[in-house]
This record gives structure tokens, sequence and C-alpha cells, in this order.
């Protein structure tokens, strides 16, 4: 059965279509009191529901922002989300949910669909590989607020986790428990803003206890294949004491690898993670992490984007998010 249409229910009501339209956004002033009784009857017959972004693309406003996010099932993502659609709700705007899988072309096609369907706003975990189409629908008139990850040092609104103060006090706490031999384990650092502050906190901190960076100290993990290499290897030639992981994704693979190696944690190695681990609680030996606060994050990332849309000329902020630091029980104290 085909679904009802607006002029089915113009026709028989025996109304325009306007007047049809007039109905469902409310305006009754010019329409008598037998009018609105057909219009009803006729919706409620025809089961006729009506489609609201077509309605509102008419409209100088759709009160729906697109979120574009790289992984949907992840710890970050999922929280950044929540914090997102509370602030719509509260505003009443709805929130469109794109991912891309780390894709860089699916984003690209997440972005176009949500241009056409005329959304108000947009929130963007980048990938950084589509700067200039950002850049475009920015110029045409589009708020665009980022978050999560920094590429580059372009001027923009975005929302981030203060990731150097956050490493570099993560890295200080394993040397005031006595770690001096620390690896450093993290994706590619070199073309991402976000992950180098990282690092750049991991090297301040090393260097205000002048403790030097040995070979080996620095490891590198991606996606596809996981780490350069061996982790096993790494242990047994390079001691590290502790290991200072960049993702949780690198946190959930090491800690595979070391259960799998019958390696003992915090005895063998102590293990300090950025962020949270779901069910940590059930964990035998607790990851100590540097907890971000990611619904604070999409919270403010909407706030920002909301702001956008009735304010288009406000100038392009940076709002940087503190960290902490939760300490369990897989980081233990040395000596020497």
């Amino acid at each position: 059965m085909s679904k009802a249409k607006l002029t089915d229910v113009a026709a028989m009501a025996g109304v325009s279509k306007s007047t049809v339209s007039q109905y469902l956004n409310g305006r009754f002033e010019y329409m008598s009191k037998a009018t609105q009784a057909r219009v009803k009857e006729a919706i409620s017959e025809l089961d006729y529901v009506p489609n609201p972004i077509a309605r509102n693309l008419k409209a100088s406003k759709t009160k729906t922002i697109g979120v574009i996010v790289r992984d949907i099932t992840g710890y970050y993502s999922s929280k950044a989300i929540r914090g997102i659609d509370d602030y719509c709700k509260a505003n009443n705007y709805h929130a469109l949910i794109y991912n891309t899988d780390f894709d860089s072309t699916l984003e690209a096609r997440a972005l176009e669909s949500l241009y056409q369907l005329r959304v108000d706003g947009i929130i963007i975990a980048s990938s950084g590989k589509n700067t200039q189409l950002i850049s475009r629908y920015i110029a045409k008139g589009l708020p665009i607020v980022q978050f999560q990850l920094d590429h580059d040092d372009s001027e923009k609104n975005i929302i981030m986790s203060d990731y150097k103060k956050a490493a570099f006090e993560a890295t200080e706490y394993l040397i005031e428990l006595g770690h001096k031999r620390i690896c450093f384990a993290s994706q590619d650092f070199a073309d991402v803003k976000s992950r180098n502050e990282r690092f750049e906190g991991y090297t301040q901190a090393m260097a205000k206890h002048k403790i030097n960076i040995e070979p080996g100290f620095v490891q590198h993990w991606n996606r596809e294949e996981g780490f350069t290499n061996d982790v096993m290897d790494v242990i047994n030639e390079v001691k590290p004491t502790a290991i200072f992981t960049q993702h949780l994704a690198i946190t959930t693979e090491l800690l595979n690898i070391l259960n799998h190696n019958n390696v003992d944690i915090p005895q063998d190695i102590s293990l300090l993670g950025f962020d949270e681990i779901p069910m940590v609680e059930f964990f035998k030996v607790p990851i100590t992490v540097v907890r971000q606060r990611p619904y604070e994050i999409g919270h403010l990332s909407a706030k920002c984007v909301l702001n956008l849309i009735d304010h288009p000329d406000t100038p392009p902020q940076r709002t940087v998010v503190s960290c902490s630091i939760d300490k369990r029980e897989s980081c233990r104290a040395i000596n020497g």
C-alpha cells in the first residue's frame, strides 16, 4: 500500500494543499473549525505521516544537525554522541548520526549527504583527509564543529581534550613511582596535531626529570597490522618497566599479548592507558587510565554548533577540556 501524500489529504478534505500545510504547522487563524475537523479526519483516515525533513527543506531551519563519527561503537564516540543528543533534545533539535568506520571516503559521502539534507550544522570527528570539502561547506555558510582529533593548526571551531597536559601528567606519575624506562605506544603522530601533543607531553615530562628517551622507547601501532615491532621482543630487548598506551585499541591489543605470554601486570611491567576501558572494574588487575570527558566534549560541541547556527559571525573557537588520571592497580612503585 502506497503512502498517502499531502495532495491526497487535500483532495479528501476538499481544501488546498496550502491549507493542509497551514494545519500541519499549527496555523489555524484563517481556518474555520469545520475545515480543521475535515483536515484532521482526512489525515486520520489516510494515515498520513508528514516527512519532517521534507517539510523543513522549505524553511529557514530544519532543526536538525548531522554528527559524523569514526566508530559509533567506540567508548569515546558513544559517550560523545550521548552528550550531543542530550543537548540537542534540550534545545528542540534532532541529531542524525553517520558512522565512517575510519574511512575518509565514507566521511566525504556523509558530509555531502548531510549538506543535501539541509541540516543546520555538522559536528564531526574528522579524518583530516576532507579538509577542503569541510572548508567549502563552511564557506557556503554551513556551521561545522570538529571534536576528538585535531590534524593541523588551521583556525576552526573545535572541542578537544588537553592532550599535552594529560600525557605530561601521566608520564610524570609513572616517573614519580620510580619508572625511568617508559615506552610510549602510539599510532603515527607525525601528521596529527592532537597525537603529537601527547608525544610532546611525554617528552616534556621525561626531559623535566632528565630521563633520556632511548631507542625503542617509542613504539608504533596501526589499526590494520597492530604493533610494528613484536611486543615481547620490545619487552626483552628494550626492557621497559612501564608502557604508556595512547588509544583504547592499543591498550586492548597489548593486554591480549601480555596475557597470552603470561606477563604479570604490574609485577613484570606497569601499564597506563589513554582512555577509559569499559567494564574495567571486572578486570583481575584494573588498569590505570587517563580519563577523557567525552560526554562533556559532545555537550560542548552541540552547544557550539547551535550557537553558530544562531550567531554565524562568531569567530572560530578552540575549546580545551581537561583530563584526569584514574589511579588503579596496574602501576606499581619501583626502586632504581
